[in-house]
């Protein structure tokens, strides 16, 4: 039994001896596998939590590769693709590329170049992942914060010092300073810098002191 333990690989070829022995040769190294005969098919499958990728045909029947990647940018599903080929051109490669895929690969594919290419791959969507799961940490962050923690955060990373901040917010410097504790406190942030920068990312605005 695999350990699963490397992500997850779909593998996207009508060809059954090939689709079947990429596979197989996937197994034998611990990686887990689905395969797909079809790139409708891959479609109806839901995206993987864990970290993946798609060893991708360039021809298949109806919905091409190029198509599928298409698709699946216009979709938003994020999935780093390597594609295979026996017809492969420059151009077509550069593309592929060009809209986001890992690596391209020309058939008969060398082992080697196999698992160099799905280790990167998988490392991308690893990366990505991670990067995603940041950002729902910060917004479920942001959602605790009380209104008034929000107006104090919005006038904080304009550089406000507290007794700006006290006379912004229409209250003691004290009070000023606990909403300011609170804010950094909910948002995780060490420092003011830091705050501005969770900020920016979550596209929270300053609100202008006058």
């Amino acid at each position: 039994m695999q350990s699963a333990n490397k992500g997850t690989v779909f593998v996207v070829d009508d060809d059954d001896a090939v689709r079947d022995g990429i596979a197989q040769l996937l197994l034998s190294e611990d990686y887990e596998v689905r395969t797909f005969s079809s790139a409708a098919e891959f479609l109806g499958e839901r995206k993987s939590r864990r970290p993946s990728c798609i060893l991708l045909d360039v021809r298949l029947p109806g919905i091409d590769g190029m198509e599928l990647q298409a698709r699946l940018k216009e979709e938003g599903r994020s999935v780093s693709i390597v594609f295979m080929t026996g017809y492969g051109t420059i151009p077509m490669s550069v593309q592929a590329i060009k809209d986001g895929a890992s690596e391209f690969l020309t058939k008969p594919v060398d082992e080697e170049k196999l698992f160099k290419a799905v280790d990167e791959a998988l490392a991308e969507d690893q990366a990505r992942l991670s990067k995603n799961k940041d950002l729902d940490d910060l917004r479920s962050r942001l959602r605790q914060l009380t209104p008034r923690e929000l107006e104090a955060m919005r006038y904080a990373i304009g550089g406000l010092m507290n007794k700006q901040l006290a006379g912004a917010l229409g209250t003691s410097e004290i009070t000023a300073k606990v909403h300011k504790r609170r804010v950094m406190e909910k948002m995780g942030a060490r420092t003011i810098v830091q705050l501005v920068h969770f900020a920016d990312v979550l596209g929270v605005e300053v609100i202008p002191y006058r």
